[in-house]
């Protein structure tokens, strides 16, 4: 799934922003007030950010080390682009419901990546412990919603409240689908599995030769120190040797 010529946060199209998205509907997005009038600067700054940093450290591997129950959990999605046919890469918050993945646009419904799944649905998640190969489709049914929203809000919890100013721990279903329900939410269902980061054709071998290498040359240096601060048996009889002459 990994190591294929793929494109990670490339722009399908020349006027689009950096981060891989099209200009954010700034109108339609709940987020609070400082962060409406830079979206766009907020965008691009998340793309950069995927581009240089999360999607590389997912297509090692690291997923395990980058999700947690504060920040989030994180996958790689894997998007045919709409125009080129080549693969994209964006790494999203997800949840697990009911068997599917679910995520959220959250710069609406003119980002690039969520614009390409909607003209071609057949994705590749790379989840911190497997990957799978799946179809997306937005969910429109608002009993689902919820159902997924809940757990999605809560697994982002400080970066919701962050920019939307709602805990979804604790609010009211109500409160939560007047906010994060402005969001587009796609849904995923698996249909097989996709070859990982460790699998063969995989980037997960760096992280692991290099982890192995740092620790056998930590190990290396470390012995090398104790030979040297322990005294010869030379040394430790000197003293011995002298008083027997005296």
């Amino acid at each position: 799934m990994t190591g294929r010529g793929q494109d990670p946060g490339a722009r399908e199209g020349e006027a689009v922003p950096a981060s891989g998205g099209a200009s954010v509907d700034q109108a339609r997005l709940p987020y609070r007030a400082p962060y409406v009038a830079h979206l766009t600067a907020l965008h691009r700054a998340f793309g950069i950010f995927n581009r240089w940093w999360a999607a590389p450290a997912l297509r090692l591997g690291l997923g395990r080390y980058l999700s947690n129950p504060l920040t989030g959990y994180v996958m790689l999605l894997r998007v045919r682009g709409r125009r080129t046919g080549r693969w994209r890469e964006v790494p999203l918050g997800y949840v697990i419901v009911d068997g599917a993945v679910y995520c959220i646009a959250g710069f609406g419904r003119s980002t690039q990546w969520f614009r390409n799944l909607v003209a071609d649905p057949r994705v590749e998640v790379v989840l911190p412990d497997g990957a799978i190969s799946g179809l997306a489709e937005e969910v429109t049914d608002p009993a689902e919603s919820l159902r997924a929203m809940r757990p999605l809000g809560e697994s982002v919890f400080l970066l919701a409240w962050g920019l939307t100013g709602v805990d979804p721990r604790r609010v009211t279903d109500e409160q939560l689908m007047a906010v994060l329900g402005r969001f587009p939410l796609v849904r995923i269902r698996p249909r097989g599995i996709a070859p990982g980061p460790h699998d063969p054709g995989g980037d997960g071998w760096i992280a692991s030769t290099a982890a192995a290498s740092l620790a056998t040359i930590w190990a290396a240096c470390a012995a090398i120190k104790l030979v040297r601060r322990r005294p010869h048996r030379t040394d430790a009889l000197a003293p011995q040797t002298n008083r027997a002459q005296r």
